[in-house]
C-alpha cells in the first residue's frame, strides 16, 4: 500500500463522499488526517487566518511524526500560505490544487489556457495565482453564493449530489461560454472533484483538482 499521505483539513462537518479530499476511499494509498480546530472554510477562504499558521504548522508536524510521506490540505486558498507553511515543515507540502496551474499551461497548445473554477471569486486575487507560481491570472468562474455547495459548506445542508453537480456543471459551461480558448479546467476547490469525471466527459478537457496534485506528489515522496 505505500507511506501514509498526510491531510492538514479544516474544521468543518459537511458529507464527503469518495472523491472528496477528506474521503480516506479517494486516495489509492493510506491518508491520515488532522484538523485544525476553528478553522472554517470562511476563515480561510476571507484570508483571516493569521492566526490559525501555528495551528497549520502543528498538524503538519503531527502528521509527520505519525508517518506522513508527504502533506497538503482541505482547501485551495491555503495556497497563500504556501511559502509561509512549507518553509516551517519539513515535509513537502503542497498546499492548493492551483500549484498545477504553471505546469498545466506549459502542457497546451498555442493560444489554449488553463480555466479556474473556485469556491468563491470575489475572494480568488491575483496573489493567490502568484503564490501558485503563475504571475497572470487564469480565467476563473465562482460558484454561486449562496449557491448549493456554499449551503453544504457553509450552511449544514444535506448533500444533494445533482443539484451540486448541475451547479458544477453550469458553472463550468458559462467559463468556457465565455473564454472559449480554455483548454484544461483546474478544481480549487478540495470539494469538487468528485465530479471531476463527469467535467471531463461533458466538455472533452482535461480536469486537474487536488486528487491528481496529490497523487504526483506522494509517488514522489513515497519513492513510487
Amino acid at each position: 500500500m505505500g507511506k501514509s499521505f498526510g491531510i492538514i483539513m479544516l474544521d468543518t462537518a459537511f458529507e464527503r463522499p469518495v472523491g472528496d479530499v477528506g474521503n480516506a476511499a479517494s486516495w489509492p494509498f493510506p491518508v491520515m488526517f488532522e484538523t485544525v480546530k476553528g478553522a472554517t472554510a470562511r476563515t480561510i477562504v476571507d484570508g483571516r487566518d493569521d492566526d490559525f499558521l501555528d495551528a497549520f504548522v502543528a498538524a503538519g508536524v503531527e502528521l509527520e511524526r505519525r508517518g506522513a510521506c508527504a502533506l497538503t490540505t482541505s482547501c485551495g486558498f491555503l495556497v497563500l500560505r504556501q511559502n509561509q507553511l512549507a518553509a516551517r515543515l519539513k515535509l513537502p507540502l503542497a498546499t492548493s490544487s492551483l500549484l498545477q496551474i504553471p505546469q498545466v499551461a506549459r502542457l497546451l497548445p498555442a493560444g489554449r489556457n488553463v480555466g479556474v473554477v473556485t469556491y468563491d471569486r470575489a475572494s480568488l486575487t491575483k496573489a493567490h495565482f502568484l503564490e501558485a507560481g503563475f504571475a497572470t491570472e487564469s480565467p476563473v468562474a465562482g460558484l454561486p453564493k449562496g449557491g448549493a455547495f456554499h449551503r453544504l459548506i457553509e450552511g449544514g445542508q444535506p448533500y444533494d449530489r445533482p443539484v451540486l453537480e448541475k451547479e458544477l456543471m453550469d458553472t463550468v459551461e458559462d467559463l468556457i461560454a465565455r473564454e472559449p480558448s480554455i483548454g484544461a479546467i483546474v478544481l480549487e476547490c478540495t470539494n469538487l472533484p468528485p465530479f471531476s469525471e463527469a467535467i471531463h466527459k461533458r466538455f472533452s478537457l482535461p480536469v486537474f483538482d487536488i486528487l491528481t496534485l496529490g497523487r504526483w506528489l506522494h509517488a514522489g515522496a513515497s519513492g513510487g
